[in-house]
């Protein structure tokens, strides 16, 4: 199944056009080759390479990574943007820190969850105290990745770091409540997941969890009906997915 062309634009207006006497077509070979990328893939692709050998700099590595994404070679995005990131780094671009990060979740997506967090480690340290929300949302990146390795001790300091940063973020507390029930701490997940649905009761990925806390915790009836609300509404996603094999198995 096709990834949805739903990436992150890094490269935003700002410092990185200035590089060259004509940063407005910077600008626009930038935005033209992403703009291509849900189209051809492939030739935005090759358009990101040629324009890479001219000196397209960190715009021709990030549209070319968001097009081998797109075209679901996540290793290969992850390396385009490894390196992109350590351009940026030596470079002192205030987007080290973003490039990191996406190069991080290419790995992941890549099944690297050891690279993943290699990146994620650098990218926070980039990224320092400046932003808190984006620091906060490298550390749910880097929890992810450490609970894949199964590095529980590890991923709950993440959380607990970003949850710190930003209390009310609901994903970052529907990932306690579930790293919570994996601990065995029921309590800590009944707690996390009821914040997390107050301030999003119709994200298909609180719901799920709520399901799955209710589940863990002997309420069967409530599982079934929250799962059966995530299939409902949010069909075709991984929540929904996930839950109808839950409610397949609760039969």
């Amino acid at each position: 199944m096709k990834m949805p062309f739903a990436l992150v634009a890094l490269l935003m207006a700002g410092p990185l056009w200035a590089q060259g006497p004509d940063s407005t077509l910077d600008k626009r070979r930038y935005e033209g080759c992403v703009n291509a990328i849900p189209t051809d893939a492939a030739k935005a692709e090759q358009f990101a390479v040629q324009w890479r050998a001219e000196g397209g700099g960190l715009p021709a590595r990030h549209c070319q990574a968001l097009a081998q994404l797109h075209q679901e070679r996540f290793a290969e995005a992850a390396t385009t943007l490894a390196q992109a990131a350590a351009a940026a780094e030596a470079a002192r671009s205030p987007f080290a820190a973003d490039f990191w990060g996406q190069a991080g979740n290419a790995a992941f997506l890549a099944g690297d969850s050891k690279a993943a967090v290699a990146h994620f480690g650098t990218a926070i340290a980039q990224a320092g105290d400046y932003s808190p929300k984006r620091t906060a949302a490298l550390h749910v990146d880097r929890a992810r990745g450490l609970t894949e390795l199964g590095d529980v001790a590890g991923a709950r300091a993440d959380l607990d770091k970003a949850l710190a940063l930003t209390p009310e973020d609901p994903i970052a507390l529907a990932l306690s409540a579930a790293l919570a029930r994996r601990e065995g701490d029921a309590a800590r997940a009944a707690t996390d997941i009821a914040r997390a649905s107050a301030l999003a009761p119709s994200n298909p990925d609180v719901m799920l969890e709520q399901g799955n806390v209710a589940a863990a915790a002997g309420d069967l009836a409530t599982a079934k009906q929250v799962w059966a609300m995530v299939v409902r509404a949010a069909p075709q996603t991984a929540a929904a997915q996930i839950a109808e094999r839950a409610l397949a198995a609760a039969k």
